[in-house]
């Protein structure tokens, strides 16, 4: 999409007002200032001066009945009136001046119209770029309220053949349904009139960061060929109460002048968050946020102007905001699955060189959990590491790494590890990666590895699922409990102490456990009962207790209890299998990184 500027007034414009500036200045100002030069005197002193010989030239103005004239040394000019006196050509004779020719000089013309012309246009060209610079600068800037005063400041798009259409978008394939339905009432509307339908006034699309929102909103805008309007809801938030409403105002009349068009509002929740009532409330924010609603749903119809809104945090939207006549239809952009994750890497993978035996199946797959932007970010991190590496193409094995870089961080070159240290951390993986793989319901060990890396990890184990699991049943996720606690379950076992490497393992197990029980309803002394709240779904999910403290002291020992037995669990594998821990553990130590069929080849000899 290209962005349309409002044109700017042609140069010519400000030549004719500097032109105007300078006539008034030439033909008024001028005059009055040589005025100001001459001084006023009797006859009496010019009688005087002509006898004393003090005089330069004299310039006698019968229509003005006055006399100019000068001293000696051409330093000052006078005037005096005159008189009847028919001796004066004599005198002026006797003392020697000059009164046969003009008083003032006559400058050179050239030097008159550089100074009367070239030299003023000059010093205003400064004068305004100095005093324009100042004011932006006190005033915070070129879209600061003095220079905006209640403009909105939308970007305006058109169409463009290098615009972002519905094929540069993967993984969002009911996302880009559901946005079809749009594109296609925007070309075709009478199709839908015919049949008495109409289109929602406004969609609202709500995901996690990364998974694509704004990409879907210009789509919609490069497949549409209509004008499209993108503006963020923190531009709408100003000091000055009224500003705000102002710009939604100002938006909505250039849309509406613009119609068919497309508005989109990216991060609303800046201004549509819920309206509390308190006496100290956010007047500025409420104002904005009703000004959007009138014009949404008011009594003026905004015939051909389709809203479009992003969020990540829609619980936290007004009410009157996301009901129907206004966000009729939410349009959830969730994170993408195996196949649309393998979809958006192809995607991303055109605008690189590629070697031909690159496996994207894999690489998604390997990749769970991540965002489109994520990914994006994996295909670039493989390209420079191609670049680092002196090559013209991107290997699998750039990919894979690319992959840990993002999850793990890039390795630490400088960080080196004692011995014993190695060899706790070895135990340590190779005890995750041993619980795992001896629980039936566990995920196949993909890679593991000893190299520190800059997240502060000192080696991690990657597990990859087969498919998609959108459900997880009370044994997988015990399962899940107890290869987290199989790092330090091998410390145990073999060292018979335990380290601060087991901190995040921890941390994940506690969370899980906790989720079992107060949001899962997998514990049968409460049941099917909501212990727990959940907020903000798409930004990391908070969660808060909402139960007596009875409640909570009994939900932290069961929580204590469930991590304990499934602690027991893994040490207990590791001890049945005492054997291949220290042979897989020591291949660790040597080797540093092992994939996951090395692992497999050992375990099962």
């Amino acid at each position: 999409m290209q962005e349309v500027k409002k044109p700017k007034k042609p140069l010519i414009f400000y030549y004719v007002v500097a032109m105007l500036v300078l006539l008034l200045f030439n033909f008024l100002a001028m005059p009055w200032l040589a005025q100001r030069r001459i001084q006023e005197v009797d006859y009496g002193t010019f009688m005087s001066m002509t006898e004393e010989g003090n005089i330069g030239q004299v310039e006698v103005q019968e229509q003005e009945n006055q006399i100019l004239f000068t001293d000696k040394e051409y330093q000052h000019i006078y005037k005096t009136g005159m008189m009847p006196d028919p001796e004066l050509t004599q005198r002026l004779y006797d003392s020697g001046a000059s009164f046969t020719g003009e008083i003032i000089k006559q400058a050179d013309p050239i030097l008159s119209f550089l100074l009367s012309w070239i030299l003023p246009i000059v010093i205003f060209i400064l004068i305004g770029q100095y005093i324009s610079r100042r004011l932006t600068r006190n005033a915070g800037g070129p879209n600061a309220m003095m220079f905006g005063m209640g403009k909105s400041n939308a970007k305006m798009y058109v169409k463009s053949s290098e615009g972002i259409r519905f094929s540069d978008v993967a993984g969002e394939d009911e996302a880009k349904e559901n946005l079809s339905e749009i594109v296609d009432y925007l070309h075709n509307p009478d199709k839908y009139k015919k049949i008495g339908a109409s289109m929602p006034k406004g969609i609202l699309l709500v995901g996690p960061p990364g998974t694509g929102k704004t990409m879907l909103a210009k789509a919609v805008a490069g497949e549409a060929g209509v004008p499209f309007f993108s503006m963020s809801g923190s531009e709408f938030v100003e000091m000055f109460v009224g500003m705000g409403a102002s710009k939604v105002r100002d938006l909505f009349k250039q849309a509406k002048e613009k119609a068919p068009c497309i508005v989109f509002i990216d991060e609303i929740d800046a201004i549509g968050q819920k309206r509390d009532g308190r006496a100290g409330g956010n007047d500025e924010r409420e104002q904005t946020l009703n000004q959007l609603l009138t014009e949404m749903d008011g009594f003026e119809e905004n015939t051909g102007v389709m809203i479009l809104a992003a969020t990540n945090r829609p619980e936290s939207l007004d009410p009157a905001l996301t009901r129907p006549g206004r966000f009729d239809r939410r349009v959830p952009v969730e994170l993408p699955d195996l196949q649309g994750r393998e979809a958006i890497l192809r995607v991303h993978a055109k605008k690189v060189n590629l070697c031909d035996n690159v496996d994207f199946g894999s690489i998604a797959r390997m990749a769970s959990g991540a965002s489109g932007a994520e990914l994006a970010n994996i295909v670039n991190e493989a390209a420079l590491r191609a670049v680092r590496d002196n090559r013209e193409y991107v290997t699998q094995a750039d990919l894979e790494e690319s992959i840990e870089v993002v999850i793990a961080g890039y390795q630490k070159k400088n960080s080196i590890l004692t011995d014993q240290e190695k060899k706790v951390v070895a135990y340590h993986e190779i005890g995750h990666a041993l619980v795992a793989a001896k629980q039936t319901n566990s995920a196949p060990v993909q890679k593991i590895t000893i190299v520190p890396r800059t997240s502060g990890a000192l080696g991690y184990t990657m597990q990859v699922d087969e498919g998609n699991h959108y459900l997880m049943s009370q044994e997988e996720l015990e399962n899940k409990i107890a290869t987290l606690t199989g790092g330090r379950a091998a410390e145990e076992l073999v060292f018979h102490s335990a380290s601060t490497g087991a901190s995040n393992d921890i941390e994940q197990a506690t969370k899980l456990a906790r989720a079992m029980i107060t949001r899962y309803g997998m514990s049968p002394d409460f049941d099917m009962v909501a212990l727990e709240t959940v907020t903000n779904q798409y930004l990391g999910g908070d969660a808060s207790l909402a139960c007596s403290a009875q409640a909570q002291a009994e939900i932290d020992k069961q929580v204590i209890a469930l991590v304990k037995r499934q602690h027991q669990k893994a040490g207990k594998i590791l001890e049945e299998n005492r054997n291949k821990l220290d042979e897989l553990a020591e291949y660790l130590y040597q080797k540093e990184t092992i994939t996951g069929e090395e692992f497999m080849k050992i375990l099962n000899q």
